[in-house]
């Protein structure tokens, strides 16, 4: 991801995991909720099973939130967990 910063060119400061197959506590991903249109959020895998992973949306305010989301290149969260 590029052009993210101040400076033209400057690389995006997170380096996410698109792959599902490869997630692994601790990996930083791009997670989105669909009330909220297509807009990317940024959280930490706390933990991975056969069919989703719990995210951390590192909100200091909330810092033991778990979240639900999907499996897939960039997890899908409910509202409902998310909001």
């Amino acid at each position: 991801m590029q052009n993210l910063g101040q400076t033209a060119g400057e690389a995006c400061p997170f380096e996410f995991n698109f792959n599902p197959d490869t997630f692994k506590p601790g990996d930083t991903v791009s997670y989105r909720v669909p009330e909220l249109g297509d807009f990317p959020f940024v959280g930490t895998i706390l933990a991975v099973f056969d069919d989703y992973v719990e995210i951390s949306p590192n909100d200091p305010k909330e810092p033991d939130k778990r979240m639900r989301g999907s499996r897939e290149s960039r997890p899908v969260v409910p509202g409902s967990e998310a909001l």
